[in-house]
């Protein structure tokens, strides 16, 4: 329907200017006729012809008189009774376009009854001026006429054309369409079948781009699929093995237990230790329990000072690092956050331990420093090093599971975790900078009043 009318419209645009120049030929075809039959009654030696010829002379041409100049004198040729009033003129010595294509639209809303009186150059140069009455009747019905037959080829046209454009957009864009349409509910009943992703095959630009681009969201979403069945079938193992393993270390806590009873000054000091970390391992088996029944407790909030949590994590990473790796706290003695005491020392665990292992890495010494500073907002803990800095896929994907991990066999659960229970605190866990000067992470807790502004507004 939308070409019909577009080409309607053309043909109406095209539909002025040729009904104005069949006018413009039906009043010269007039007036070469009358200058033909005026040069034969000419022709004649003494002009003196039979009214029923001269009569026959202008009904052959269609008018009613001529008039033609020669040698600067004007003579009426022809002539017969006009039956009314001029009511129209026109004057087709070099006339205008837009004379011509005014003159067709009064033409066709002129009334039928009428004498046209036509001026114009004689041919051939057969004199200087002709000039004729005619009857408006004939010629308005011969422009309706033309104009009627003009829009029956102008409908023709524009079903072809509709039909043809109907056909080409239904080939080239309606049943590719229907394809994509149809693959998208085909996969939308069965993701995980990589079968049922899209081949692209449209020859259209535009359509291929479309088509390229789903079929790379759906393989993403494929293997996004697979991923989580995989992760949720670990997690299920994962939640065993934590039942299992939480029962051998409550075991092991029981025997620690006994150990701070030795007389031996050595044990003594470290027992302490051990029966944190065993405390810290069954603790997180339960956690893992509870993140496999999507259970994960949310954190037990209260003012806690930072500073022995730090020292907690930075001894217990100093017995595992080599020689040469220094750490350091620079947190103030009185800083007090209001935290979960075991999340806190999970976040700073993680981030110390992932510290370590980059060090580890370069065998050479470094420095691992934790920072907390305090302002109206919240607390800032910062953790930094003197590593190598993270490449640009952990970068990328630096708090996602099992796709953000920097050393080799790495899973990258660390820093989710830490991420994750960092939002638990209304907090959030940034990378602040990594190069080859070191890698810095800063972890922001708000304060309990900017909590409750937020929610307030």
């Amino acid at each position: 329907m939308l070409t019909i009318i577009f080409v309607m419209i053309a043909e109406v645009l095209i539909f002025v200017p040729s009904v104005a120049r069949f006018r413009q030929d039906y009043l010269l075809a007039r007036l070469e006729k009358s200058q033909i039959a005026s040069l034969s009654v000419l022709a004649s030696q003494n002009q003196n012809i039979s009214s029923t010829l001269a009569q026959e002379l202008l009904d052959n041409a269609g008018v009613y008189n001529v008039v033609l100049r020669r040698d600067a004198a004007s003579q009426l040729v022809l002539s017969s009774p006009v039956p009314g009033p001029i009511t129209t003129m026109v004057d087709l010595r070099d006339p205008s376009p837009w004379y011509l294509i005014a003159g067709a639209l009064m033409q066709l809303f002129d009334p039928p009854e009428g004498v046209i009186r036509v001026i114009g150059s004689p041919t051939q140069a057969a004199g200087t001026l002709i000039e004729v009455a005619m009857p408006q009747a004939p010629l308005r019905s011969a422009m309706i006429d033309y104009g009627l037959r003009v829009l029956a080829l102008s409908a023709f046209i524009s079903i072809i054309s509709a039909a043809l454009l109907f056909l080409a957009v239904r080939r080239f864009m309606v049943k590719p369409i229907k394809r994509v349409v149809t693959s998208m509910e085909a996969y939308a009943k069965a993701p995980e079948d990589a079968r049922r992703v899209i081949v692209p095959k449209s020859s259209i630009t535009e359509l291929r781009a479309a088509e390229d681009t789903l079929a790379e969201l759906q393989t993403r979403l494929t293997g996004s699929l697979k991923q989580k069945e995989h992760l949720a079938q670990l997690g299920g193992a994962v939640a065993k093995i934590s039942h299992d393993l939480r029962n051998i270390l409550t075991t092991a806590t029981l025997l620690a237990d006994r150990m701070e009873r030795s007389d031996d000054p050595a044990v003594q000091r470290s027992a302490p230790k051990l029966v944190n970390s065993l405390s810290r391992a069954v603790n997180l088996c339960e956690g893992t329990l509870a993140f496999g029944r999507v259970d994960e407790a949310p954190p037990k909030l209260a003012m806690t000072q930072v500073q022995e949590i730090v020292d907690d994590v930075l001894q217990s990473e100093q017995l595992s690092a080599p020689d040469g790796i220094r750490f350091e706290c620079d947190v103030p003695p009185h800083m007090m956050v209001r935290c979960d005491s075991e999340q806190l020392h999970r976040i700073l665990g993680n981030l110390v331990r992932n510290a370590r292992q980059a060090l580890e890495t370069t065998g050479e010494a470094g420095v691992i420093k934790v920072s907390g500073t305090e302002d109206a907002n919240g607390w800032h803990l910062t953790v930094s090093d003197t590593g190598p800095g993270l490449p640009p896929k952990a970068r990328e994907n630096l708090f996602t599971a099992f796709e953000g991990g920097v050393r080799k066999g790495g899973t990258g659960l660390g820093l989710a975790i830490a991420s994750e229970l960092a939002r638990g605190h209304g907090g959030a866990l940034t990378l602040v900078r990594s190069d080859e000067q070191g890698t810095e992470f800063q972890l922001f807790l708000p304060k309990e009043n900017a909590l409750f502004e937020d929610a307030a507004e």
